[in-house]
């Protein structure tokens, strides 16, 4: 049977908020993440319990199934590697790519996908360091960091961001923040907690506790 948009976008959602643990996901938190209202979100869930692609009981936490778990990844992989064809191919922004890669993600064609994964050499991250899973669902892990737990003479690389959100994006575009960047953290402000970073050895700026929160970074 097929699946709505709709349904596969809970799917995501639900593993994305569950994280690697499958923690049980609450109706609040799926409301909140999908911008509807409880009683829609309870809806949907039972349709998705009904094609056993949850695991759902009325007011307790929502888990995916293994038929879930396998088609949740397998939109995420579509997804992230649109994001990095409209970035590395067509010139696309890391900031412009995300709502584009929403529609494309839910072609249906194994085909079109396999072939779009051997054209980008099979990529492993997509171009705001989140990891791709391969073809079996398998995802890659990396040993990152929140800029903001870095301590003062740590050098790093800059590897992914947590915020995804346009503006954001064009924020670190605007102060030469990349991924690939070199970071080394000079100065940690006592009061704010902001910080003094030297960017690739050439330039340094302020960067605040909320940006150093949602910079996923690698110890040098």
């Amino acid at each position: 049977m097929a699946n709505s948009f709709t349904e596969e976008n809970y799917l995501k959602i639900i593993h994305n908020i569950s994280g690697p643990e499958g923690a049980e996901v609450s109706t609040n938190a799926l409301a909140e993440g999908t911008a509807t209202r409880a009683a829609s979100v309870t809806d949907m869930l039972k349709k998705l319990a009904e094609k056993e692609l949850i695991n759902y009981k009325k007011y307790q936490g929502v888990t995916l199934t293994e038929a879930g778990e396998k088609l949740a990844l397998k939109i995420i992989r579509k997804h992230r590697l649109w994001e990095v064809f409209l970035v590395e191919t067509l010139g696309f922004g890391w900031d412009e790519v995300h709502d584009i890669a929403e529609e494309l993600e839910h072609i249906p064609s194994d085909r079109l996908v396999d072939r779009l994964a051997s054209f980008l050499g099979n990529p492993q991250f997509d171009p705001h360091g989140d990891p791709i899973p391969d073809a079996k669902g398998n995802m890659p892990t990396a040993d990152y960091r929140k800029l903001s737990e870095v301590a003062e003479g740590e050098k790093v690389l800059m590897m992914g961001v947590l915020d995804h959100e346009t503006p954001f994006l064009q924020h670190l575009d605007r102060s030469g923040i990349m991924l690939g960047c070199r970071m080394e953290v000079q100065e940690i402000n006592d009061y704010d907690k902001s910080a003094l970073v030297l960017i690739d050895d050439v330039k340094t700026l302020f960067i605040s506790q909320e940006v150093s929160k949602n910079l996923l970074v690698q110890r040098l």
